[in-house]
């Protein structure tokens, strides 16, 4: 386990985040992405090609390597900067217990 924890201190970097998922983040934002990435992959949510560049769909991993991901109904993405954002609310959620849609 990670000796760093999110708190709300980190807010400001959520929404550098929103601002641009695809950019280069800020070292701060990069410490929080790394801490949404670790932990355990069971549950934890994912993004699966559906077309290479222009279709996405949520998963969730499975709790044990080799078994498939399961896909997350009703989240469908046509542009990357949304799904990304999307994992990103949902990992901060799981992390945290804070929708940020109620706080940014």
């Amino acid at each position: 386990m990670s000796r760093y924890q999110i708190t709300h201190e980190d807010l400001p970097y959520a929404a550098e985040f929103r601002a641009d998922p695809l950019g280069i983040p800020s070292p701060g934002l990069q410490r929080v992405m790394n801490r949404l990435r670790g932990g355990s992959k069971d549950g934890k949510y994912v993004l699966v090609v559906k077309e290479p560049f222009q279709r996405w769909v949520l998963g969730q991993l499975p709790a044990e390597r080799g078994h498939p991901v399961g896909i997350v109904p009703g989240y469908e993405f046509t542009d990357l900067a949304e799904p990304e954002w999307t994992v990103f609310r949902l990992r901060w959620k799981a992390e945290t217990g804070i929708e940020l849609e109620d706080v940014l």
